[in-house]
């Protein structure tokens, strides 16, 4: 059983944030605790890319970017994971930089502090050099980068089908049992 937490920051990809909570949402039986940090940019970024708020009819608990008393901001919280999905370069920068000043980067700051699993969905493109280096920084203190890059070898029919190229590998590096194409099979 894991605890995990989900960031969601203001980087284009809210379609990956919405697909992984659901999929968490029906791997419960996996977790004891589902926490989301969502940002108020983020937000925005869903409502103009989903053309919704069904952010707001998920059944997880949400903690505000500044509400540091939130389990996760201490390693005595005891998360297991946690998936910032997407992962602007701005966040991916301040982590870098062990700059804590909003729940996310505190967040992760403790994640790498307590050598437990951080996940960062970069969704960027093209990358400049210091993205390469905050994420090279990220990937030496024991962070993992997982870009937002589909596969198409499964041979995807659909745009949910592309996304779960992506989130499906997120869940796996997360250590999260999920159904999905596996190379050989």
């Amino acid at each position: 059983m894991k605890k995990i937490l989900v960031a969601i920051t203001g980087a284009s990809g809210s379609i990956y944030a919405n697909d992984i909570l659901k999929k968490l949402i029906n791997a419960k039986e996996q977790i004891t605790e589902l926490s989301v940090v969502m940002t108020e940019n983020a937000k925005e970024v869903w409502r103009t890319e989903l053309e919704n708020e069904s952010w707001k009819n998920l059944d997880v608990t949400f903690y505000s970017t500044q509400d540091f008393s939130a389990p996760f901001a201490s390693g005595s919280g005891k998360y297991d994971t946690m998936i910032i999905i997407p992962c602007s370069m701005g966040t991916l920068g301040r982590i870098a930089a062990g700059i804590s000043n909003d729940l996310i980067s505190r967040a992760a700051d403790v994640v790498l502090k307590e050598r437990r699993r951080l996940i960062c969905v970069a969704r960027e493109t093209p990358y400049n050099l210091i993205h390469i280096r905050n994420m090279e920084t990220i990937t030496l203190a024991g962070g993992i980068i997982c870009p937002a890059t589909p596969s198409f070898y499964s041979k995807p029919k659909s745009i949910d089908a592309i996304v779960s190229t992506v989130t499906d590998r997120v869940l796996d590096l997360a250590g999260i049992d999920v159904k999905t194409f596996r190379w050989g099979q």
